[in-house]
């Protein structure tokens, strides 16, 4: 077999292994998506937000230019935060003061000693890494101490996203101008997509067999997020996961090893294709 078709033949397992892999990924990301929800409800039966609020809040977002204004799951500008991650720790230590002042008699969680800090966390990750998304009715239903940092956090990305002086040093540092979105209705609708990516970034997947096996001390590690724990976030448990290490070790080995193949390859071939010196 002459070296062309040797070439050729090895860029042929190439790309049917690597088209292999892609739509394997594929294939995983569509069984793992996170659901999109007809109406996200408190406890009590109130509506927060409906599916319409989210898809016109994405809407929003990609009109004021979307990922070059901040992020969303990693993906975007990094003059602004990403919106996700943001969100995500601005309602977590919500949720944190808003116990902190009720049972623990302190005005805010970091005045707490650490025992009860502990214990809080502790709390906070069995609360917002739950799946209460129910598929029969495509509804999301948040405890009332969620709704009420929620609500918080939205009346700060309503002002932020308007023309508040309370925010206006941060506009500046983020590199926003006034009135980033011009209408109430569309900065309350943003907010509700912000929140849908960050309620991504914390729920863990409700995806059949992905229970996980107690380890030889009986505890059962946490399944992933519809994010695979990103971003990271100590207070609700957000770590990457043991696949992550192992799939970039794997990626960086095999590009190496790659590199090394094909050194190897011209090495061999151009001392071949020497004639001896007379």
């Amino acid at each position: 077999m002459g070296n062309t078709r040797k070439l050729w033949l090895g860029l042929l397992v190439l790309l049917i292994a690597s088209f292999s892999v892609l739509l394997w990924a594929g294939g995983e990301i569509f069984r793992a998506a996170p659901p999109m929800p007809e109406k996200v409800l408190a406890e009590d039966g109130r509506v927060v937000y409906t599916r319409a609020d989210i898809e016109t809040g994405r809407q929003v977002w990609q009109s004021i230019g979307g990922m070059q204004l901040g992020s969303i799951w990693g993906h975007g500008g990094y003059v602004a935060p990403d919106w996700s991650a943001d969100w995500l720790h601005r309602e977590a230590t919500g949720v944190l003061d808003i116990w902190a002042r009720r049972d623990g008699g302190t005005a805010s969680y970091a005045q707490l000693p650490a025992e009860e800090q502990g214990a809080l966390r502790s709390r906070l990750q069995e609360m917002m890494r739950a799946n209460t998304y129910d598929p029969a009715t495509r509804t999301i239903t948040l405890t009332q101490d969620r709704v009420a940092a929620l609500s918080n956090v939205a009346a700060h990305y309503e002002s932020l996203f308007g023309n508040d002086p309370a925010t206006l040093e941060l506009r500046e540092a983020y590199a926003m101008k006034q009135d980033t979105v011009d209408t109430v209705e569309h900065r309350r609708a943003l907010t509700a997509f912000f929140w849908w990516t960050a309620w991504a970034a914390t729920t863990e997947r409700a995806v059949e067999g992905e229970t996980l096996a107690p380890d030889k001390a009986g505890v059962v590690a946490k399944k992933v997020t519809y994010t695979n724990n990103w971003p990271s976030e100590p207070l609700i448990g957000n770590t990457p996961p043991p696949a992550l290490w192992v799939w970039s070790a794997f990626s960086v080995l095999f590009l190496i090893a790659g590199i090394a193949i094909l050194g190897w390859h011209h090495a061999v071939s151009h001392g071949h294709g020497e004639e001896p010196h007379k």
